[in-house]
This record gives C-alpha cells, sequence and structure tokens, in this order.
C-alpha cells in the first residue's frame, strides 16, 4: 500500500500508539512519522485545532478543506478541543477519543463492534531534536466491499494525504 509506513521506524511501526484499543480488530494499520524541530508542547496545539472550517488538515487543502488555505499560525480560539468534543471533518464529524496534551490526540469515526470504525491518533514523543510524531490509522469497515474501500482506496488515499499532512506540519511547526 501507498506510504503504509512512510517515515516510520520498526519499532513505531511494530510497538503500541495512543488509540489502538479503539480498533482492537483493525484490517487495516498504517503508521507514519516524522520528526519536528519543537518539543511537544509546542506541537500539540497545531493537532488540537484540526479540523473542517476550523485550521484545516495540514494536507491538500483543495481535497480536504474545500480549498481553504489550512492554518499557518496557532489559533487560540480553537484551541478548546478535549476527550469527547467533537471535530468537523467536511460532511461529518470525528469524535475527539483521546486528547492528551503534550502526548497524545487521537480522532475516532464510529465505534468499536459498529460496521465503520476509524481512528488516526497521532503520539507525540519526545526526541534529541524536539518531537517524534507517530501517527497511526486503524480501521475496520464492515459492510459489503469494506476490504476493498479499505485496502484500495482509504489506505492509499490516506497514506497520501497523512504524508503530506506531516510535512506541511514540520515546515509550520519549524518556524
Amino acid at each position: 500500500m501507498i506510504f503504509q509506513n512512510w517515515g516510520a521506524t520498526h519499532d513505531e511501526i511494530h510497538g503500541p500508539v495512543a488509540g489502538d484499543d479503539l480498533v482492537p480488530d483493525a484490517r487495516l494499520v498504517a503508521t507514519r512519522s516524522i520528526s519536528l524541530s519543537s518539543p511537544p508542547d509546542a506541537v500539540f496545539p497545531w493537532l488540537r485545532q484540526m479540523g473542517f472550517k476550523r485550521a484545516g488538515w495540514y494536507s491538500y487543502d483543495w481535497i480536504d478543506n474545500l480549498g481553504r488555505r489550512s492554518a499557518m499560525r496557532i489559533h487560540p480560539e480553537w484551541q478548546d478541543v478535549v476527550t469527547g468534543s467533537p471535530v468537523p471533518g467536511g460532511p461529518t464529524a470525528f469524535t475527539a477519543a483521546v486528547v492528551d496534551p503534550p502526548r497524545a490526540f487521537v480522532l475516532q469515526f464510529g465505534r468499536p463492534g459498529g460496521r465503520l470504525c476509524f481512528t488516526l491518533a497521532y503520539e507525540l514523543r519526545p526526541d534529541p531534536v524536539g518531537t517524534r510524531l507517530v501517527t497511526r490509522m486503524r480501521t475496520r469497515i464492515d459492510v459489503p466491499g469494506g476490504v476493498v474501500v479499505e485496502r484500495g482506496l482509504l489506505g492509499p488515499g490516506d497514506g497520501i494525504m497523512v504524508r503530506r499532512q506531516l510535512r506541511n506540519l514540520a515546515e509550520r511547526v519549524a518556524r
């Protein structure tokens, strides 16, 4: 799969990440990582403000933010997300399943054991250069054709988008 484990080390791919327990029977798991030049407490606010009609997703804005440019700075008015908060994703919303500053931020769509469950986790690990940001996407779609959607669309699409997101976050954090 395209960019399934982009930038991730062997230990990051095979080790636990916050939120893994939210989709324990995932059929698709992808881990992507990047080193950032700032400490976790300076990176976490960029994650906390993500969302449609908020800071955006820092990826390809023409796809996931309807052309609206993702934020170029920290916005205090978007720092109110706590565990359980809705995070707008466009036509639907995620739930902030884990908000543990400055260690972890996990978004969830659907519910464990339901027909559709998707998580995107961001774990911030202190690193000699600043932060090692480890992301993990876990999903299980239990509808006819769900495996095809997971492997053929969601996996590659998410890989392309998250890779761009991580690179853009690295640029923003470095400023």
